[in-house]
């Protein structure tokens, strides 16, 4: 019995020194500090969830930080309570006319995303934020308020050190192309289905 658990201990200990080494080479390899793209899509909860969280990782680190909503046009949610109480760090713009199955007006919904990308533009040209968070941004893609030949470009040229990351459904593959991380968040159940409504502190 305990010559068997020695054996175990020992084939265990070998397998992590080879995925130890291996880990190690690779951490070694990775020497290109830089800014990322990270893209949150898919069609579960939590991909902006998932910036938000960052959000703070990064204000850890000292940096600065944009937050620029396509769609949501709420100023109630418990996570733009919580960062506009740092605001020398967090600019937070609320800047979308809410779900389109709710404005039913395509013009309105197109002026408020241009609107919204004119502020990220800016942001996005600025090196002194570490962070911008384009939120939802991936349904101006899909109702062709705006164009990847013009965001791509913007995207690339940013400061080389200012991370950014895009969340939304169905983001389009030239996104995905030329994102450096792309997570994909899948629905296996939701509270909704079983109706429970949005709760404060959960789902805003």
């Amino acid at each position: 019995m305990t010559d068997g658990k020695s054996g175990r201990d020992a084939r265990h200990q070998a397998r992590m020194q080879r995925k130890k080494a291996l880990i190690d080479e690779r951490i070694a390899a990775a020497q290109a500090a830089r800014g990322v793209l990270l893209v949150n899509t898919g069609n579960g909860k939590g991909k902006s969830s998932a910036a938000f969280g960052v959000v703070a990782r990064a204000l850890g680190h000292g940096l600065r930080v944009a937050v620029i909503q396509f769609v949501k046009s709420r100023s109630d949610t418990g996570e733009e309570a919580f960062y506009r109480r740092f605001p020398e760090l967090v600019d937070w713009h609320v800047m979308g006319e809410g779900f389109t199955w709710e404005t039913q007006d395509r013009a309105r919904d197109a002026a408020a995303a241009r609107a919204a990308w004119d502020t990220a533009r800016g942001y996005l040209a600025d090196p002194d934020y570490g962070l911008v968070v384009l939120d939802e941004m991936t349904y101006a893609f899909k109702y062709g308020w705006l164009s990847l030949d013009e965001v791509l470009p913007a995207l690339a040229i940013r400061p080389p050190l200012q991370h950014v990351i895009v969340t939304g459904r169905a983001a389009p593959d030239g996104l995905l192309a030329a994102a450096d991380t792309v997570s994909e968040v899948t629905l296996v159940k939701h509270a909704f289905q079983a109706g429970v409504p949005a709760m404060p502190g959960l789902e805003f």
